[in-house]
This record gives C-alpha cells, structure tokens and sequence, in this order.
C-alpha cells in the first residue's frame, strides 16, 4: 500500500509523550536508537543520487534531506543529552531546521551524514546504557515553548524522530522501485 501526500507527513503518526516510563520502554528506545543508522543505510541502499533527491511527499524534503537532517539533529540531541547531565536544568539552543536543510552541505553525498549518525548513535547509546533513573529525570527547557523535558521524555522523542524520518525513507523508496 502506498501513502498517500497527507499520510506520509507523519507515517507513523505525531510523537504522544508516554505516560509512564519503564525498563523495558527504556530498552526497546535505545534499541531503536542502536539500530537506526543502519536501517537508514539499508532503506537507501542502491539509489542513485538523483533518486535520493525525490521528495518524500509534495512540498517536503528529499530523501537526502532527511539523511542529512537526521544527523543535524541527533547531534543537537546529542549536545541537549550531554548539556543536562552536566548542568541543572539547561536552557538548550534551538536550531530552525528548514534553515538548515538547505545550506550547501545539504548536497553531499549521504555518506558523511551516515557516519555522523553511526557515530553519534554510538555515543548516545553509551550513555544511554549508563544512565541511572536520576540521571534519567535530569531536565532541560525547551525555549521556544518553555517546556522542561525530562531525559527519559527526550530518550522517546529521539527514538520516534528516527523512526518517523526513516519510515519517510522506506515508503518514498516503495513509491521509487514500483
């Protein structure tokens, strides 16, 4: 089954914040982190570089957008993960996404970005995999809407955005290959 425009702006449906937190929530996220730059790797594998500038629906970004962008934001998140267990309750820097979804860099081949995204998976699920649940409750705020984010809410967030992006991926390779 192919999606529809509308359907593909969010595949797998918008980010819900869980209600409550548990262990194996806090496996299966970080598994899906573990496991995200390769599954993004194997959704593109074989495209010509033209087809990775197919958009994943009218109006929104190429595939090689997403790549790119997957790995500018993991590496904000990154930096918000890092910046909250070194300090109470930082005030993170926001970044204007579609501003930089079209800087030169954006044109690349994706395989910087994938090794970006292999490496800071890596790091991440490092510290992911050391985390206490103290060290799970450490907050940041979000400036733009004032919210203060536990770690734990960030940890699902970021297993949901790749999710979302990579599923931009799989489905526009559907539409590509039939």
């Amino acid at each position: 089954m192919i999606l529809t425009d509308e359907q593909m702006r969010y595949p797998i449906g918008k980010f819900t914040p869980p209600v409550s937190y548990t262990e194996q929530d806090y496996r299966n996220w970080i598994h899906e982190i573990a496991t995200l730059p390769g599954r993004v790797r194997e959704a593109i594998l074989g495209l010509t570089y033209e087809q990775l500038d197919t958009q994943y629906r009218a109006g929104g970004w190429t595939l090689r957008q997403v790549v790119h962008h997957l790995a500018d934001s993991h590496m904000n998140a990154l930096c918000r993960f890092k910046l909250a267990l070194t300090e109470e309750n930082p005030t993170i820097k926001p970044y204007e996404e579609a501003a930089w979804a079209i800087q030169p860099d954006y044109r690349l081949p994706v395989e910087p970005s994938l090794k970006i995204l292999e490496g800071i998976h890596q790091h991440l699920v490092a510290l992911f995999e050391s985390f206490t649940e103290d060290q799970w409750n450490r907050t940041f705020v979000h400036p733009e809407s004032g919210a203060v984010i536990p770690l734990k809410r960030n940890l699902a967030t970021y297993a949901w955005h790749g999710s979302h992006h990579l599923a931009h991926l799989t489905e526009t390779v559907k539409r590509i290959k039939r």
